[in-house]
């Protein structure tokens, strides 16, 4: 019995969760449904993120294009269709015309990283739903191939001993590459 814990976005790198038992599965769901995890990620931002800005808390829906594909947008506080989103953002590193962000999410909203950076004026790179189009085509070019989006830090408690777990895995290399050529 394997089954998967939680989910990240198709082109989103790093920790997935995988429970081994049922009773492992229910107890960890638990804990991602009750926010009693804590996890972060690592992404790329276009541009300077300002320090002092810290706290994303803006609701999110979830809506169906046209052409059936699943997109997610930010929505006024008192919306009926809004879901509570809480994103918290500091700056690891800056770059020229870059940030790297750790971004840990307090509620689990379908790409909620994504659509809470794009609406503050700063898309992850290489985002092909939410991001900057023109910039990422140049960063194609640079060798960005895919969406700057890692899942960096998971936490949670061991669900038959209750200890906590904290859980890290570093950038591919592919990430960590691009991150050099920015850095140069």
């Amino acid at each position: 019995f394997l089954e998967l814990v939680h989910r990240l976005d198709r082109e989103t790198s790093g920790i997935l969760l995988v429970a081994k038992k049922r009773s492992a599965l229910v107890a960890l769901q638990d804990q991602f449904r009750e926010r009693e995890t804590g996890k972060t990620y690592l992404a790329l931002a276009l541009g300077e993120w300002p320090a002092r800005r810290k706290v994303i808390d803006v609701p999110l829906h979830k809506y169906l294009q046209v052409d059936g594909e699943r997109r997610v947008r930010v929505v006024a506080a008192d919306d009926p269709q809004g879901m509570r989103a809480i994103s918290l953002v500091r700056v690891a590193q800056k770059y020229s015309g870059h940030s790297l962000l750790e971004v840990t999410i307090r509620t689990g909203r379908t790409h909620q990283i994504r659509v809470h950076l794009a609406s503050q004026g700063h898309p992850i790179a290489g985002d092909d739903k939410y991001g900057d189009f023109a910039v990422n085509r140049q960063l194609q070019k640079d060798g960005l191939k895919r969406m700057f989006l890692h899942a960096w830090r998971l936490k949670f408690a061991h669900p038959a001993s209750g200890e906590a777990v904290e859980l890290q895995s570093p950038l591919p290399p592919d990430l960590q590459s691009f991150l050099e050529h920015v850095a140069s």
